[in-house]
């Protein structure tokens, strides 16, 4: 799987409007309308810029991880030791990997803020049942983080299976280290 610690904010633009089959519109649509509505959430909301775990993981849980195809993207990630994997194995990678990312959200939505995605167009033909999405995640002053989402239509909508984020680790690696430092800092 490519960068998974490139989920932080990429995948939560997957999450449906309340109300809207998520099946009717395109992935493109989906992602765009998903991300004005999480970033305007972040945005307005004191306690999630705060860094409320509660309020996150809940915004986490009702916008998130219900458009995440946690079974295929775990798949992916084991790659070839998935298919000698017992059931119980495979139920319990694909609980770990679900709380890997829910973990990963908790703590990345307060660190992504003022930022603005652009979804570029796509060419979807006709009658496709898998597509990738190119997105910018754009902050002032800062350079743009591009996320390409691959994503498959399913009888429940469009799902995220897999997404390659540019940019990314190298930031989380680079704020991870001040954190780190500050820490220690402040145990002193």
């Amino acid at each position: 799987m490519k960068n998974i610690i490139g989920l932080c904010l990429a995948m939560s633009l997957l999450a449906a409007p309340l109300g809207v089959r998520a099946d009717v519109m395109g992935p493109d649509v989906l992602i765009k309308n998903t991300a004005q509505e999480v970033l305007a959430v972040v945005k307005q909301d004191k306690d999630i810029r705060a860094g409320n775990q509660k309020k996150i993981l809940a915004l986490v849980d009702a916008k998130v991880l219900p458009n995440f195809d946690f079974e295929r993207m775990t798949r992916l990630a084991v790659g070839r030791g998935w298919r000698s994997a017992t059931p119980d194995q495979k139920k319990t990678l694909v609980t770990e990997f679900r709380t890997l990312v829910v973990h990963t959200y908790t703590n990345a939505f307060t660190r992504f803020q003022d930022q603005t995605v652009e979804v570029k167009p796509i060419n979807m033909p006709a009658g496709a049942d898998e597509v990738t999405v190119k997105t910018l995640i754009v902050k002032s002053g800062t350079e743009s983080i591009a996320v390409d989402y691959e994503m498959e239509k399913t009888a429940d909508g469009w799902k995220a299976f897999d997404l390659s984020v540019d940019g990314l680790i190298k930031m989380l690696v680079d704020k991870n280290a001040a954190n780190n430092a500050s820490n220690r800092a402040d145990a002193k």
